[in-house]
Order: structure tokens, then C-alpha cells, then sequence
């Protein structure tokens, strides 16, 4: 059996202390990895559901194959792992602003089987999502202006609720306008949120992007002993934009 409590690793970055901590869930007899920033838990391996449904649920809305896929914000990895599970993804970059974050996953001190890493068409790259979405470069500094089929968020706890409020213009109408201009035409936003769904921020979706939906995700919380619900909101570009080009 497992010890029942490692920290396995602790960086001060400049949001903050972030730790990776591995404890044994003796009830479930499992062991539980989670990460912190500060005193804030941002998650655990308990609690994946919507993490894996915000990439089902937007590569489910791609029509087409090789599809090109931009995952913001890290964590853990399980939304990256499931957008590299539907084997019509041709590549996958990875944005993470902290860099102990793709350490651990360099590392293979995540619990991913397999890792990340051993999978070539992903790409992780230490780089601010959020400056990136509101740039005319986009996110490949390598292929400047490049377009995506799918762009998939779980970085803040929701549209409201930011770990840094330099973010906030992000999920205003103006940054979601330009965040779809990285998208190919019938491409997909998705956006992770904590809360259940609300109907101001799908609007705000609808009014930038030709089509939006929230896609409640229920399950169980075996610590709280009850259902929580959690969103993965969804947007589509329209597929033929203002000077005529074609999805």
C-alpha cells in the first residue's frame, strides 16, 4: 500500500505556491492526486468527469479528420488525454502558463497511463493562453496566424470566478470575438466551469459565435456525499465568415 501522504513536488511561481500532492484515499483505496495553488485546491484526480466531457463533447461537434486541436491550461492532463483518444486528432498543443506544471508530466509524476509525452502528436508548450487568445500571432509562434478546429479551456473556476484578473477581457464579448478568429470556420470553442450552467455567459457565447450550448456534467462527490454539477460550455464559429472563406 501507498504512503498515505507525499507532497511530490513544490514551486513558488509568480501567482503563487503550486504543490502536487499524492494521499491515500483509505475508503476508496485509491491513491488521490491533487494540485494546489496556495491554499486554493484547483484539482483532483477524484473528480475528472467534466474535465474528459469538455473534450468529448467539443470534438464531438468537429466535423471532419485531422483535426487540430489547442487544449489551455494543463492541470493534470486528463482533457488532453481524452481529446488524444479520438484518433481523427492530427495535433494537439498544449498552452500552460507555469512551468512546474509540464514538469510533472515530464516527470511522469502525474497519473496518466500512458503519458503525455509518449504521444507525438501533442505539443506542450509554457506560454500564457490568454495573451495568446488576444494576439494577431495566435498560439503557434512557429506558423503565426494559425487556425484550429477545436479550442478547449479549463484554466479559471468559471467566466466569473478567474485565478488572475488579468483574464478577465478573455471572457468579455470583444476577447471572445477575437479568440474565435484563431478558430477555422465550424470550429469549436469549449470552456470548462465549475458552476453549473449559466445562461448570461451562454448568451454573451451566442452573441460571439454563430451557435452556443451548456452541457451540464453531473456526478457524484464521494467526500461531499452528494451530486455536483459542473459545465462545459460550447460555441461554433460559423462556417463561412465575412470575406467569404469557406470551412
Amino acid at each position: 500500500m501507498s504512503v498515505l501522504f507525499e507532497e511530490l513536488d513544490y514551486q513558488v511561481t509568480d501567482i503563487g505556491a503550486i504543490s502536487l500532492r499524492r494521499r491515500r484515499d483509505l475508503h476508496q483505496d485509491i491513491d488521490v492526486f491533487e494540485v494546489k495553488l496556495g491554499d486554493e485546491f484547483l484539482m483532483s484526480s477524484l473528480f475528472t468527469a467534466s474535465e474528459i466531457a469538455l473534450a468529448e463533447f467539443g470534438l464531438k461537434r468537429c466535423a471532419g479528420d485531422s483535426l487540430d486541436v489547442v487544449v489551455g491550461g494543463l492541470g493534470l492532463g486528463y482533457t488532453a488525454q481524452a481529446v488524444l483518444q479520438d484518433p481523427r486528432v492530427a495535433s494537439l498543443m498544449v498552452i500552460e502558463k507555469l512551468q512546474p506544471v509540464i514538469d510533472w508530466h515530464q516527470r511522469n509524476l502525474v497519473p496518466l497511463t500512458p503519458p503525455l509525452s509518449a504521444d507525438a502528436r501533442c505539443k506542450l508548450v509554457c506560454g500564457d493562453f490568454f495573451v495568446s487568445a488576444q494576439s494577431g500571432v495566435g498560439f503557434d509562434t512557429q506558423l503565426p496566424g494559425r487556425h484550429f478546429d477545436a479550442i478547449l479551456v479549463d484554466i479559471d473556476h468559471t467566466p466569473d470566478l478567474l485565478l488572475a484578473p488579468e483574464s478577465a477581457d478573455f471572457y468579455a464579448p470583444e476577447g471572445l470575438v477575437k479568440l474565435s478568429t484563431h478558430l477555422k470556420p465550424g470550429g469549436v470553442f469549449g470552456l470548462w466551469s465549475n458552476l453549473p450552467p449559466d445562461d448570461s455567459f451562454t448568451q454573451r457565447l451566442d452573441d460571439a459565435f454563430a451557435a452556443a450550448t451548456a452541457e451540464a456534467v453531473t456526478f457524484h462527490n464521494p467526500i461531499q456525499l452528494r451530486d455536483v454539477t459542473q459545465t462545459v460550455y460550447l460555441a461554433t464559429k460559423a462556417r463561412s465568415t465575412s470575406d467569404g472563406e469557406q470551412a
